[in-house]
């Protein structure tokens, strides 16, 4: 049985968690991508992965000096100035300035040829490990003839795979329809891309299409260019994380709405709160998230719409007092910006809850807003659907709020995920004895037998209350209701609007 290949780091954990353990030790990869997308710092991010281990390190660069490639690390925090790595500028400043314009220019051949040479003295000279050509665009426009272009780097190929090197080839695509020969020569290729949005940060990702020898993880992967370097956020594939759990109903916090609901809200599942706008579905989220608090789960809450400067002190004035299990860890609480955060982002810190943090509970607040984050339905659908079974396979109990247009809910939903959830409930305005009042009812579970009735429900000091089912109503599900019947409402008892 042959040995398995030796793997080398790229640095970027993320990435090598998609590449299965990393690039095959002793090839040459080819990392493809325009201006701006984060190349370079990938590239450094390699050479630096291979110092800490103790391998040596050369940067050929071409396209940047010296000085400008130390400064894209100091801005890092990163330093390329240690032992065992080099920064090579192969076209040095002298060799550009007047005395050199003849030899540099013209012909282009005899510029290939040096150009190789230089690289192949320089290796054969530091015997490096690790190696980031940067950028093969200068190479290209030197060679002005494809199959010279091709026979040059063939033989850096062969060269640096005599000498044992790993390397990273670098290209911005300035070829206008990409170069398929290059790709077919590589052992590996990796697009990194870039999308420009009309609004909010551009979104960047990558895809591995090709890589020999090696099971990776194909599609689209989310990551961020930021300060410290890349972040990559491998794709989520629900079927990877299967995790065995006991099946049982958890209270709600209301033994109404956990009758209605067939027993409460089942472990594994995700339940849909839908309504319109005020009329209760973020409040009804934190009562379950705070009954869970205090039976001693861990809970995570995502919030896209409201500010923790409104959410905790409403909470609060109803009865939830969250903060205790905030300052202690026990409960995490995010406000995120949707023009920011990407998909792939968000499932991984959805992750890194349940699998380091130990979470049972989340909370998605509103779906309405994630949606902002897509750059398409399609990809909401599916990546949500991703998300939801992956909580589900965890074990994990999943509450997510879904906003209907309009003050009474009477418009479309943005995104129609009823299908995908376990469980839906559905909150509505309606018109009784002169008053605005609320009602709630669970249209869906797929694991309980749950109640077909409509219920009275309103905040008050006591944190949500549900009454006793009410009949006679008209419209509750156009959405334009009215209740006639004579059975007492909750504001009959107190005499106090809702």
């Amino acid at each position: 049985m042959a040995l398995p290949t030796p793997r080398c780091s790229t640095g970027i954990s993320g990435l090598d968690d998609i590449l299965q353990g990393g690039l095959p030790q002793g090839h040459l990869y080819l990392f493809e991508g325009e201006p701006g997308t984060g190349k370079t710092t990938l590239g450094i991010h390699f050479l630096l992965a291979g110092a800490a281990l103790g391998e040596t390190g050369l940067y050929v660069t071409l396209s940047e000096t010296a000085a400008e490639l130390k400064a894209v690390a100091e801005s890092h925090g990163w330093q390329l100035d240690q032992p065992g790595l080099e920064v090579f500028e192969l076209v040095s400043p002298e060799q550009l300035g007047p005395d050199a314009e003849q030899s540099i220019i013209h012909p282009a051949e005899m510029e290939l040829n040096q150009t190789v040479q230089g690289v192949m003295a320089r290796i054969a000279a530091r015997r490096p490990r690790r190696v980031v050509f940067d950028s093969l665009s200068e190479m290209r426009l030197l060679a002005q003839d494809p199959l010279r272009y091709r026979r040059q780097v063939l033989a850096l190929k062969h060269f640096f795979a005599r000498h044992d090197c790993t390397v990273l080839m670098l290209d911005d695509l300035s070829a206008a329809t990409g170069d398929m020969q290059l790709r077919s020569i590589a052992h590996g290729v990796v697009w990194l891309q870039q999308l420009v949005g009309e609004y909010g940060a551009d979104k960047r990702f990558l895809r591995v299409a090709k890589m020999r020898g090696i099971g990776f993880r194909s599609g689209e992967h989310d990551f961020v260019l930021q300060t410290g370097g890349i972040q990559v956020f491998p794709r989520l594939i629900a079927a990877e994380h299967h995790k065995h759990f006991i099946l049982e109903n958890m209270s709600t916090g209301n033994a109404a709405l956990d009758e209605a609901l067939g027993g409460g809200l089942a472990r594994g599942s995700n339940t849909l709160f839908v309504g319109p706008s005020g009329v209760g579905k973020t409040t009804t989220a934190v009562a379950c998230v705070h009954a869970a608090l205090q039976r001693g789960e861990n809970a995570a809450y995502y919030l896209f719409d409201e500010g923790l400067g409104t959410l905790l002190p409403r909470a609060e004035a109803l009865g939830y007092d969250i903060r205790p299990a905030l300052d202690s860890g026990q409960f995490a609480l995010s406000a995120l910006d949707p023009a920011e955060v990407t998909p792939g982002e968000f499932a991984a810190r959805v992750r890194q809850a349940v699998e380091q943090d130990g979470v049972r509970v989340v909370v998605i607040d509103s779906l309405n807003a994630y949606l902002q984050a897509m750059p398409g339905g399609k990809f909401l659908i599916l990546q949500m659907h991703e998300l939801l079974t992956y909580l589900n396979q965890r074990g994990v109990m999943t509450l997510m709020v879904l906003g209907q247009h309009g003050i009474l809910g009477h418009g479309k939903l943005d995104v129609d995920l009823s299908y995908l959830s376990d469980a839906v409930v559905l909150f509505r305005y309606f018109e009784a004895r002169g008053n605005l009042l609320k009602a709630v009812s669970v249209t869906k579970s797929r694991t309980n037998r749950h109640a077909n009735s409509i219920h009275e429900f309103r905040l008050g000091e006591r944190g949500v209350e549900i009454g006793v089912a009410l009949t006679d109503f008209e419209g509750v599900v156009s959405g334009v209701a009215r209740y006639t019947g004579d059975i007492a409402l909750l504001s009959d008892a107190d005499g106090r609007d809702t």
